[in-house]
Parts: structure tokens; sequence; C-alpha cells
């Protein structure tokens, strides 16, 4: 079911094509997909390691900076478009409608009450603690550079930031979108009561 917000132009959805799910399911506690875990881990980790230690194996600024910025890049594509999906049931993007309008799209997989919780609590720890934990790193890794004036690496420290910012903005809005969306239509609807029965009660007195 599609709920869109008319201030911000976003929707949040359910996750009708996600992976199907078997009956057989494993203990909540244990992560069910080991590989999606370690590549969410991974290549954010990896970024920051190479930007720390990058000028003591190597002197060329262009070869440590093309590969962080590599390694972030696919941070972006992993989390984005996989690992959110699997490990915690939730996804973002944005579409372009017919008219050029742009739609930010936040989706989350609801469980059955047949089926149970989907997810996995060890993996949704390793993923909202990789999510959140990275792009607090590269926030103090920019204003380090920006104080010791580090000008050349500024480019790649706000591109980290920027990139695993956007990550973490979209999922914390899919996580708490559905509820704002909810709160809206609630007030939109008592308002639209309210204003019936006193647009009723008016014409009621005006009768008489």
């Amino acid at each position: 079911m599609l709920q869109q917000d008319s201030n911000d132009d976003t929707e949040d959805v359910s996750l009708f094509d996600a992976e199907e799910e078997t009956t057989n399911r494993p203990k909540k506690s244990k992560i069910r997909h080991p590989v999606a875990s370690f590549f969410h881990l991974f290549f954010r980790v990896s970024a920051i390691i190479v930007y720390l230690l990058c000028e003591l194996f190597s002197s060329s600024f262009i070869a440590c900076m093309v590969t962080i910025i590599l390694l972030l890049s696919c941070d972006f594509w992993a989390v984005k478009n996989v690992t959110g999906r699997l490990m915690v049931g939730l996804r973002w993007w944005n579409h372009i409608d017919e008219d050029g309008k742009s739609h930010w799209v936040f989706e989350s997989r609801k469980a059955s009450p047949q089926e149970g919780k989907t997810v996995s609590e060890a993996e949704s720890r390793i993923f909202w603690l990789g999510l959140i934990a990275c792009p607090v790193l590269w926030v103090v890794f920019a204003f380090s550079a920006l104080f010791s004036f580090r000008v050349k690496w500024l480019a790649v420290v706000i591109m980290g930031v920027v990139l695993q910012g956007a990550n973490l903005y979209g999922y914390i809005r899919c996580k708490v979108g559905s509820r704002k969306n909810l709160t809206s239509m609630a007030t939109s609807y008592l308002g639209r009561q309210f204003l019936r029965q006193t647009t009723g009660d008016t014409q009621t007195s005006s009768g008489e």
C-alpha cells in the first residue's frame, strides 16, 4: 500500500519483492545472511582503514584517493540496494514521475502474524551499528582535516560524509517515516470529521 507525504513527496510502501521466506526459520539471534553482513561492514571499514594508513604505505595521494572513493562507492551501492533489504527489510530510492517531479520512496517489509518476526536481531545490530558509527567517524575526520589544514584530504572526507550520511538518512526515514505518515493521516482525518460536524451543526442551527 502506498502512502505519500505531500509535504516532501515521500512514499512509504511494503517491500513485497524481498527474498522468499522459508517456513523453517533460524533463530532470530543468528546471522541469516553472513555474506551480506560481511560486505555491509567490509567496504566502509576498509575505506576508513585506507584513509588512516594509506600515507604509511603509499606516497601517491591520487592512488589513495581513488581507492577510498571506490570503496565508498561500493559501500553506498551495497548498503542501499542489498544489505538493507536483506538484513533489516528496508529499502529506499528516488524516482521521477511522468510530470518530471521527484519522489523519494521508503520501503519497509512487514511480517505477517503467521510468519512472525523476519529480521534477525544480530543482523539488525550489525546493520545499525555500522550504519551509524562510520558516518560519525567521517564527520570526526572532516573536522580533523579542517583544523589540521589537510586541505587535499578534505574533499575525500566530505565524500565519505555525504555517501554514508545519505544511506543513514534514507534508512532512518524507512524506519520512522511510516509512523509520521500515520500520525499525519490520523490528524487529517480528525480535522475533516471536526469540520464536517461543525458545518452540520451550523446548518442545523440556521434551519431552526
